[in-house]
């Protein structure tokens, strides 16, 4: 598109939004950015110096007035006054994601889920590096790098590898060549609504595919089960046995296999698949980092990696930060950050990952999610459980009517006021033998940047009391 003579509003002057102000104001376009902020809350340094209009502390309807274009950051609403306005006024709406796959060279990999996406993401671009070092892969999206900051460099050889979030995905108009779903469960019903809507925006990764196309699509989830039909063609994934004749899935010995009939690589067309490892040889914790590997391995058949390359990534990936991450062990007791659980189903995940005794860090701020199956879990399963923040006393009553229901887990809780208070809590609990998990199910909001600010913090005040207790333990 020739942006030389277009006037583009951006709502959202966080990372996205700067990205896509700096991308268009490089191509010519007259840019204006809004934020319901003030400026000292925002970090505007990215744009220091360029033509870029600002308009902060609201976003008033007369910004539409010379606009051609209205593109929303992902956490902007598209409910907002000035978003109804804008399609009352027949303006387009857009955000960085779409505007990047409109205008990428590259065939796009797409990957969306309510769980697990990031580290997919992070897995499909690691096995890709792996399969051939010299050809540039690029890895971005929802998780942490707008690859429009990337566009002007990437080429048509390239691979790119994109995360989309439900929020990204509202507003799109084109589907990735290679599109994968990790899982749909309810999750951001605050945003959405419904249910419904929320699966209506993932689908949308799905609804602009052409025959040409792929899809990669979890078989052990009920939503993403039902979304094969017509169109792309679909490889499915699964830790509970061999889904379809092509696919990837964990067999009865506990190896992980993969076969793509159409694969570029023979060892992936004999009759059972080709062996990537066994399940023990993977580093990562859970059945739900068994099913990520899975799918991943499954989007890179598709796009011509060798099984060797998913060997060698399956076999030695420690994880993604914030996610089931070890940070520190002390007196034999073990203290793991899992803060990119903002939803009870990940944080039943993250607990069903241990054996040993769990003191649970939980609280944020809820995303209007059923929290009955996750109470009965944290009483079952937990030794402890230290409520925090805004949904601390959501969640007590939770546990209180599990235990009313009958529970007789022996799991007993307690609310304090922030994280801060929770960690020393946990300090004074915990016993050798013993896991302290931050699996907060609800969101940082209430406290905190966004969740990898969370597990900062977090991390600072374990060392800081683990630091201070060995302290104590030298001056005895």
């Amino acid at each position: 598109m020739d942006w030389s003579t277009r006037q583009v509003v951006i709502l959202g002057g966080a990372r996205q939004g700067t990205a896509l102000a700096r991308y268009l104001v490089a191509h010519g376009a007259q840019v204006t950015l809004s934020d319901l902020k003030p400026a000292h809350e925002l970090d505007l340094q990215p744009l220091a110096g360029l033509p870029v209009r600002f308009v902060l502390g609201e976003h008033p309807l007369s910004l539409l007035d010379e606009c051609d274009l209205l593109c929303l950051s992902g956490g902007v609403p598209t409910d907002l006054p000035i978003a109804q306005e804008a399609r009352r006024r027949g303006i387009p709406l857009s955000n960085d994601a779409g505007l990047f796959l409109d205008a990428c060279p590259a065939p796009v990999i797409g990957i969306t889920g309510s769980a697990g996406k990031t580290t997919t993401t992070t897995l499909v671009g690691e096995m890709l590096k792996a399969d051939n070092p010299g050809r540039a892969v690029w890895v971005g999206g929802n998780i942490g790098n707008p690859l429009i900051s990337d566009l002007d460099r990437i080429q048509p050889g390239d691979r790119v590898v994109m995360e989309l979030s439900s929020f990204q995905l509202e507003l799109m108009n084109r589907s990735p060549h290679i599109a994968c779903i990790t899982n749909i469960t309810p999750n951001h019903l605050d945003r959405h609504g419904t249910l419904e809507a929320y699966i209506a925006a993932k689908r949308r990764i799905l609804d602009f595919q052409s025959p040409d196309d792929w899809r990669v699509l979890s078989a052990d989830n009920s939503i993403t089960a039902a979304l094969g039909g017509e169109g792309a063609s679909t490889l499915w994934f699964s830790t509970r046995g061999r889904p379809a004749e092509d696919g990837a899935w964990v067999d009865e010995a506990g190896n992980l296999r993969v076969r793509l009939s159409r694969a570029l690589s023979p060892e992936l067309h004999t009759a059972e698949g080709a062996v990537i490892c066994h399940r023990r040889e993977v580093l990562l914790m859970g059945d739900h980092n068994i099913a990520n590997i899975l799918a991943a391995a499954a989007i890179c058949a598709i796009a011509g990696a060798s099984v060797d390359a998913m060997r060698r990534v399956a076999t030695t990936f420690r994880g993604v930060p914030h996610r089931l991450q070890l940070i520190a062990e002390h007196d034999g007791v073990r203290w793991y950050d899992d803060s990119i659980a903002t939803a009870p189903e990940r944080l039943v995940a993250a607990l069903k990952c241990f054996d040993q005794p769990v003191i649970l860090l939980c609280g944020g701020r809820d995303k209007h999610l059923p929290w009955e199956e996750a109470a009965r879990v944290m009483l079952e399963r937990c030794k402890a459980i230290v409520l925090f923040g805004e949904m601390g006393p959501l969640v007590a009553e939770h546990l209180t009517h599990q235990r009313g229901a009958g529970s007789s887990a022996p799991a007993q809780w307690v609310i304090v006021p922030d994280l801060r208070t929770a960690v020393r809590e946990a300090h004074c609990l915990a016993q050798p033998g013993d896991v302290v998990l931050l699996s907060p199910g609800g969101t940082s909001y209430d406290a905190f940047k966004d969740f990898a600010e969370r597990g900062d913090r977090f991390r600072e005040w374990v060392n800081e009391i683990l630091t201070a207790a060995q302290g104590g333990a030298h001056d005895r």
